[in-house]
């Protein structure tokens, strides 16, 4: 009977004992809530914790580079409203002096952890014209960023990791060239891409042999004023998939579509592809030969179900 009693305490306790965590923080620059910078309150939360942490972030400028590394997964970063709350810093790639690998150390916020969501943000790298850096750097699977913009020049996008899912809705997303690249698998649904001037949409490096690389879906490619020539996409690396579906298309799309990187080659390997676009720039007739146009079945492919396998991302 004691050993039975001391087994039931030891589980009772140690139950206890992975439940005695805060699931919620509060950011609050005025010293209101439980820290002042986002960075202290991921720094405090559970590593590896079994209930969902959300950090709930009031507005303000949150001038950081911020990380959420492997151990933070089921994380949340919630803001008190989009267009208030601001993460924000200035890296870009010859700021960081480590050669050519330079662009990856450049972003604002970094996700490591999966299981990441965030909602109701403005995460901006504010270097403006100046190369590559990144605002928003997923190296995470089953990514969720729900009604956030994203504010970046070149690269302001990155979605890396072989295999890793990311979902996108009613984002904005803003940029000038490549500004949405990476090897990773993501959808994009009802968000507005927005290119700031002449240029590339998307660099995908999709590996070969993955079905799904950039998909968007029933989003609005807009332009600032005076820009007129802007490609959907190029390849970063050879075997690049993406697609556009039922979305519009401003006259800033140039009427080749696509470009092949001025690799030839690429033409082989790349899988660009437009279902029933709509808007000035979404006709097919001058597209590039190699690009592809999905039929009615084809289409039908493009589920939440196969883009991203067995994960279903909350909205």
């Amino acid at each position: 009977m004691r050993l039975v009693l001391s087994i039931l305490f030891w589980i009772f306790s140690t139950a206890a004992f992975a439940q005695d965590y805060q699931t919620e923080l509060t950011v609050a620059q005025d010293g209101s809530g439980d820290y002042t910078r986002i960075q202290d309150a991921i720094d405090a939360s559970k590593s590896f914790p079994d209930q969902r942490i959300a950090i709930q972030v009031k507005d303000g400028t949150y001038r950081e580079k911020v990380e959420v590394y492997d151990w933070n997964r089921n994380l949340t970063l919630v803001g008190q409203s989009r267009d208030g709350t601001i993460i924000t810093y200035d890296d870009h790639f010859d700021k960081m002096q480590k050669g050519r690998n330079s662009t990856f150390h450049t972003y604002t916020l970094r996700v490591r952890g999966n299981d990441f969501q965030a909602n109701n943000l403005t995460i901006v790298n504010s270097s403006g014209p100046v190369g590559q850096a990144v605002a928003l750097h997923i190296e995470a699977d089953r990514v969720s960023i729900i009604n956030t913009t994203l504010k970046g020049y070149q690269d302001t996008l990155y979605v890396a990791g072989e295999g890793h899912r990311s979902y996108f809705k009613d984002c904005t997303i803003e940029g000038s060239v490549d500004f949405i690249f990476g090897e990773g698998s993501a959808l994009f649904d009802n968000c507005e891409i927005r290119s700031l001037t002449n240029g590339f949409i998307t660099a995908a490096s999709t590996p070969q042999g993955v079905d799904f690389g950039l998909v968007f879906r029933n989003c609005r490619l807009t332009a600032a004023e005076g820009v007129a020539q802007v490609y959907l996409g190029r390849p970063w690396r050879p075997y690049a998939r993406t697609v556009f579906l039922n979305s519009e298309l401003g006259a800033q799309i140039l009427p080749a579509g696509w470009h092949n990187w001025d690799r030839e080659a690429n033409e082989e390997t790349t899988f660009y592809a437009e279902y029933a676009n709509t808007g000035p720039g979404a006709s097919t007739e001058d597209r590039v030969p190699w690009s592809h146009q999905l039929t009615e079945e084809s289409a039908r492919e493009y589920t939440v179900e196969n883009i991203l396998g067995s994960w279903q991302p909350e909205d």
